[in-house]
Parts: structure tokens; sequence; C-alpha cells
């Protein structure tokens, strides 16, 4: 079995306070994007019950194998289930640590992968509260549709949002953004006054001046280059830029189709009709 994992985008983050977990609650747009990471599901009847090989292909992956999404998001399961032995196989094209959510689609589609491969039977529901055991945006990513989240990205509100007919660039810039980094000095807002949920049917042209990401300052602080990229795709044409998640990506929406990639030379570019 093959599926096609695909990254998110915010469009918006607003950090509102600290909880007592030691997380944050916040509110944001999640919108799906078409880059993807292409996961391959294999029975290995050579091996015992609940047991996973994983191998990885294309872009490089960070740390030890057990702590991989797709490793966990298999455990998590075989906890409660008795699945066969199995090999996955990942090409990675979506890069790491860019505020993009690689790691937590790349978990979704491994419940929903096992989820049919086993006749699980496990229903939409089921399936984002395992996800949200695996991250906080994990649970987005059952569903794939555009939606309101608040808490930590977990709790989930449907909207009306389509963006078909615009043009999309992303770039990551060779920077690694740690997520104790971007909470260094951001500035918790509090309860807001007007929900992204009403500002988003606003205009695109009219979200430069009303959306933000709460990360932009703290981060852009510490990396000056990442706010060169959202200044230089305002510059060329964009009608909304910005960072996404915690960083360290940046992402514009033009009316028109731009090729970018000598502005951007030697950092990640990918481009595309939404």
């Amino acid at each position: 079995m093959i599926s096609f994992s695909n990254i998110k985008i915010n469009i918006g983050l607003n950090i509102i306070n600290k909880r007592e977990d030691g997380y944050h609650n916040l509110e944001t747009i999640f919108y799906s994007v078409p880059l993807n990471d292409t996961l391959e599901l294999l029975n290995n009847n050579k091996e015992s019950r609940n047991t996973i090989n994983f191998y990885s292909f294309g872009l490089t992956i960070d740390g030890p194998i057990e702590n991989n999404l797709i490793v966990k998001a298999y455990n998590l399961l075989a906890n409660d289930f008795e699945l066969n032995g199995v090999d996955f196989y990942l090409l990675k094209n979506i890069p790491m640590g860019a505020g993009i959510g690689g790691g937590s689609s790349n978990a979704a589609f491994t419940l929903k992968l096992l989820n049919e491969k086993f006749n699980l039977n496990l229903n939409t529901v089921q399936l984002e509260n395992y996800a949200a055991k695996l991250g906080s945006d994990c649970a987005y990513f059952i569903e794939n549709k555009p939606s309101f989240a608040t808490g930590r990205g977990e709790v989930l509100n449907a909207i009306e949002l389509n963006l078909n007919g615009y043009y999309f660039i992303l770039v990551k810039p060779n920077i690694h953004v740690s997520t104790a980094e971007a909470f260094s000095n951001v500035v918790k807002r509090g309860n807001t006054s007007v929900s992204l949920k009403d500002i988003i049917k606003k205009p695109i042209e009219e979200w430069k001046n009303l959306i933000e990401n709460d990360f932009e300052k703290s981060v852009f602080k510490i990396h000056p280059s990442i706010e060169k990229i959202k200044e230089k795709l305002y510059a060329n044409g964009a009608i909304y830029a910005s960072m996404s998640g915690s960083g360290a990506s940046v992402y514009g929406i033009f009316k028109n189709e731009i090729n970018l990639k000598t502005e951007f030379e030697s950092q990640f570019y990918f481009s595309c009709w939404l």
C-alpha cells in the first residue's frame, strides 16, 4: 500500500497563554499544501507480530529510528491491536524542522494506512485521538481539511477556505529553529477579541494587516535571515506571506505564477498552484 503524506501551513498563529501542563493554548488555521512524502507499507511475514522495519530514502532524517513518528505510530497501535510484522519505506521530500508538519503528517498517514491494511475499523474520531497522542498537529492530517485549530493544535473545527487558483511558494533556509528558541521571547496575547476563523473570511489582500504569526517576532530576532525571506516574497509580489508554525520555513501566496528559484539559491524551494 502506498500513500502520499502532505504538508500543512499555518495561516496566522496566536499564542494565547501557557497551560498548567507546560504546553501553550493557541489558535491557528491549518491549510493543506501538496508537497508530499511517499509512504509504502508492506507485510513482512518473516517478522514476529507487532514488529516494524523502517527504511528511509531522500532527505536525511536525524535521530534514532525509534524516535521516528512512523515507528511511534505503528507501536502506538500495536499496544492495542495484534498487527502483522511490517516494512515501512519512506521517500522523504519534506524538510524537517520547517514548521509545516512533515513528521506529523507521516504519523497520521501511517495510522490511516495501518487502519486500512489490517481492517482495524477505527473511525475518524478514534484515529484523531491516536494521532493527538503523537503530536499537537498530527490529528489535523486525519481528515486533512482546512481547520480552525485551538488547544495545543489538536482541537479542530472544519472551516470553509479555498485557495485554489493562487500560486504558492515555500522557502526553507538551512536553519533549524528549536521549539524552545521559538518560545523564548514570544509574547502571549491572551484571549483575542476577533477570532482567526472570522478574519480568514476577509479578502486575502487584507490578511497582511490582520493576520500574524506570534512566533515571528522572537524567531526573527534570533534569525534575521528568515525575516528577509518574508520581505523578499512581499517585494516580489506576494499578496500574503508568513512564517509557518515556529519556523523556519516561510511561504508566499501570489495571484500569478512566478519563479523565484534564483532569489533563494542554496535554500529548499517549493512552488505549486494551490
